[in-house]
């Protein structure tokens, strides 16, 4: 449950899971444009909209794990979060006082199309930390990453009710398969970021898994054991979008 603070004395209420600094309630007056993550022309819409920020440990309703050595992190609004789609995500913001990629990790509910909730860290890199509620644009991009991409199981994870997490990701992630009786199965993805398959779950493993990114690249690994709550890297990485 995320508890508010007073800023520039404007407080808003919001239910998320990690502390936020209050930001001004957003308006129909925001210069917002909503745009679909997934752009059939393979190219990166640029978003125009608003940027507040919060107190960011790297962790939220993504479910990712705190990154108190990588803060430059950020919340998608509620409006273009999009059951999860733009978890891991990286996004350049373009403000007054500079440019920044932040990752995305949690959700701003009451945020609108277009607005950007910040950590302090990185909307300090943007503009000043008073004016608390700034312009900005942004969009998608595909940054260098280290590795190649990883499956998180999630804790409680089992042959029956089999919940898997992208990790790693230098795209948005699209899609996620495993084969199985000769096909791929495609498994649904919830808002809370992770892939689950039930009734019945993928089994005990190992498992072949294919995943897509918002490009329509595709990875594909094989032997790759179940481990709950823990870890396996895949074998590649995504390349850069266009």
């Amino acid at each position: 449950m995320r508890r508010l603070i007073p800023i520039l004395a404007l407080a808003a209420a919001v239910l998320l899971s990690s502390t936020y600094i209050a930001r001004p309630a957003a308006s129909d007056n925001d210069p917002a444009i909503f745009l679909p993550l997934i752009a059939t022309n393979k190219v990166n819409p640029l978003h125009q909209g608003i940027a507040t920020y919060y107190d960011a440990d790297g962790s939220g309703a993504c479910m990712f794990d705190p990154s108190p050595n990588d803060l430059m992190v950020a919340a998608m609004n509620g409006v273009e979060y999009n059951h999860a789609a733009y978890c891991g995500a990286f996004v350049q913001v373009n403000g007054a006082k500079g440019t920044i990629i932040v990752r995305i990790v949690d959700l701003c509910p009451e945020c609108l199309a277009g607005h950007l909730d910040l950590s302090r860290e990185a909307f300090a890199l943007i503009d000043d930390l008073p004016l608390g509620r700034v312009p900005i644009t942004w969009r998608v991009v595909s940054p260098v990453v280290t590795g190649p991409i990883a499956y998180h199981f999630k804790d409680g994870s089992n042959q029956w009710w089999t919940a898997v997490q992208i990790r790693n990701h230098r795209n948005p992630i699209a899609k996620f398969e495993y084969w199985t009786n000769n096909q791929w199965v495609a498994v649904p993805r919830t808002d809370y970021n992770y892939f689950v398959q039930t009734n019945p779950g993928m089994g005990p493993g190992p498992y072949t898994f294919r995943v897509t990114d918002m490009y329509s690249n595709t990875l594909i690994d094989s032997g790759i054991p179940h481990v709950e709550n823990g870890t396996v890297n895949g074998t590649g990485q995504f390349p850069p979008g266009p």
